[in-house]
């Protein structure tokens, strides 16, 4: 989502104030995407919720001209939100944090 946000006003033809704001959210949601692969970092594709609930308000509070770019920002917004709620398969365990000081290992 983060790399079509990049890619879309060029595709779409948006406004200059839509290009800025996909130009500056799509980066952020890839590079959150990316790092949350790992199983160790799966919980960095929460940090996508308030990129994707800015899409959603950001057409009214940056006054779009056009429909396309509003639509898509919608969109986008959207599917963000709720592809970070998905959550994935975690296999293995790392580490513990620091409650693995005080937890005993049988548990």
């Amino acid at each position: 989502m983060g790399i079509w946000l990049m890619a879309s006003p060029a595709i779409i033809g948006s406004e200059k104030i839509a290009t800025d704001n996909a130009h500056i959210a799509g980066p952020i949601i890839a590079s959150f995407a990316v790092i949350s692969w790992w199983e160790a970092t799966r919980s960095v594709r929460l940090y996508n919720l308030p990129v994707g609930a800015w899409l959603l308000l950001a057409p009214w509070v940056l006054q779009y001209q056009h429909t396309a770019p509003l639509v898509n920002d919608m969109v986008v917004g959207a599917l963000v939100i709720g592809l970070s709620l998905v959550k994935g398969k975690i296999t293995d365990q790392y580490g513990g944090g620091w409650s693995a000081i005080w937890k005993s290992k049988e548990q």
